[in-house]
């Protein structure tokens, strides 16, 4: 019995042996495919929000007959700044309104680089009230008839518990976070209606306002706030804002040749000045200021918003002033507004369109507001909606404005370069180099149908897809 056990258990062992006895190699397993691109995917019907999708995406030689887009480093365009928002009177005021611990986790989400924050690293600021404050100031108010030229009555004071406490905060969080000022109007005795709306800077006090925005940044400089970028002008076209200022082009070169860059040059501040701000309906505007040699030798670039005309006017700008740079900077979406709607018509033009223009921002309107799009001041924007609405005390919500931004600031740093993509059909994309070496795409399928496409870089392929009105962010090494 003992001698029958042996001889099967010797069976046993040859079994994987091989007909001289020895053992058989093992058989040889394919090669485990290895993850190679992280894809991030928002939804218009928000069934995916900036969700990393499962499954693999791995590059390829194999040939199919989808459409590819081209992703190449060889040619390079223009370095990105950052994106982000306006930081209104109205947003600090909801955030604050936020417990302690709520707020610092907003604010860690907002502006950190945690793997649940979404680093938003730019942002816009007014200097003095915007439509967006609960009410109307500048840091130079006098009673009605008396004047200050030498502006020994200003003062911080109406921001400090607002956009400048909160600014401090964020500001722990991102040290880097690029900043610029944007005034609606000046203290209503510079002007000459004596208005917070519409009205004229008068000719006479051209210095003394360059000065009041000198003094503006060094007194935000002395507070830790580096402003690093300054517009002259919110909307210097539309006069019917509360607060605004009408400024034509010819009173904007003026302004800049013979006092605000005088004034920056001679105050030895690096901030940059930057004209416009207004619709991309009239690029004309910022040519014909640029046009002005005198102006021109201040002015680092233009700035746009997009409530009319097309987003191809900042290339106009550009190739006609190719040295100056360009900044989109502000768009806003609607309370009324549809999730899918407003998703694909801001991924598409305010992030793939600036982007694809030259622009170094990209930035949406307000960072928030409370449940009735609130505050603003009497006659300021009702519609308005933040990218997060605070609707209490503990808690807010991610509007879409958030996953606008997001699906580029998250993954698009400071200091990344916009490299080469190819638009092909619906798919809208743009491309960028980050400092580490990573590619990011963002790709929008502006089209009514799911549509199948390839990524293709450095001779390989990989293949991926996205519903109607989706938007993927792509990232590889």
């Amino acid at each position: 019995m003992k001698g029958l056990i042996s001889f099967l258990l010797s069976l046993l062992l040859c079994a994987s042996c091989s007909s001289d006895g020895e053992p058989e190699p093992p058989t040889p397993q394919p090669p485990q495919v290895q993850n190679e691109v992280d894809f991030f995917l928002t939804r218009g019907d928000q069934s995916h929000k900036l969700q990393k999708q499962p499954g693999i995406l791995a590059f390829t030689k194999t040939p199919n007959s989808y459409p590819s887009i081209k992703v190449t480093t060889s040619e390079t365009f223009q370095t990105v700044e950052g994106f982000g928002f306006t930081l209104t009177g109205g947003s600090a005021e909801v955030i604050n309104t936020l417990n302690s611990t709520k707020k610092q986790e907003l604010l860690e989400q907002l502006f950190g680089n945690s793997e649940n924050a979404i680093g938003i690293s730019y942002l816009r600021i007014s200097v003095g009230a915007s439509d967006l404050n609960s009410s109307t100031f500048s840091y130079n108010d006098l009673p009605a008839g008396e004047t200050d030229e030498d502006l020994s009555e200003f003062s911080l004071e109406p921001d400090m518990d607002g956009v400048i406490s909160l600014l401090r905060e964020i500001l722990e969080i991102n040290p880097n976070i690029g900043i610029m000022a944007t005034p609606w109007s000046p203290p209503v005795w510079m002007k000459d209606n004596q208005s917070t709306i519409g009205g004229n800077l008068l000719p006479q006090y051209y210095d003394v306002y360059a000065n009041y925005l000198v003094k503006y940044v060094q007194e935000m400089e002395k507070l830790g706030i580096e402003i690093d970028a300054l517009t002259p002008q919110n909307e210097p076209l539309h006069a019917g804002n509360n607060p605004s200022m009408h400024m034509t082009a010819s009173e904007q070169a003026e302004f800049i040749k013979n006092s605000l860059g005088p004034a920056f040059r001679a105050a030895e501040l690096d901030t940059k000045i930057i004209i416009y701000d207004h619709n991309a309906d009239n690029p004309g505007y910022p040519i014909a200021v640029l046009n002005d040699a005198g102006a021109r030798q201040y002015i680092s670039g233009s700035a746009f918003h997009l409530y009319a005309g097309d987003i191809s006017a900042l290339s106009t700008v550009h190739d006609a002033y190719p040295n100056k740079d360009i900044y989109f900077t502000e768009q806003y979406t609607a309370s009324n507004g549809d999730f899918g709607g407003d998703l694909k018509w801001h991924l598409k033009n305010v992030i793939i369109g600036s982007m694809r223009n030259w622009s170094k921002t990209a930035l949406e309107w307000n960072l928030a507001n409370n449940t009735s799009f609130g505050p603003h001041t009497e006659g300021g924007c009702t519609t308005c909606k933040g990218a997060i609405t605070v609707t209490s005390s503990s808690s807010y919500l991610q509007n879409v404005g958030y996953y606008i931004i997001a699906h580029v600031s998250k993954f698009v740093p400071v200091g990344s370069v916009r490299i080469s993509s190819n638009i092909i059909g619906n798919l809208q994309n743009v491309a960028f180099r980050t400092p580490s070496g990573e590619k990011v795409l963002i790709v929008l399928n502006d089209g009514n149908s799911f549509e199948s496409f390839n990524i293709e870089y450095d001779g390989k392929k990989v293949t991926t897809g996205l519903n109607q009105g989706a938007v993927g962010t792509f990232v590889w090494k």
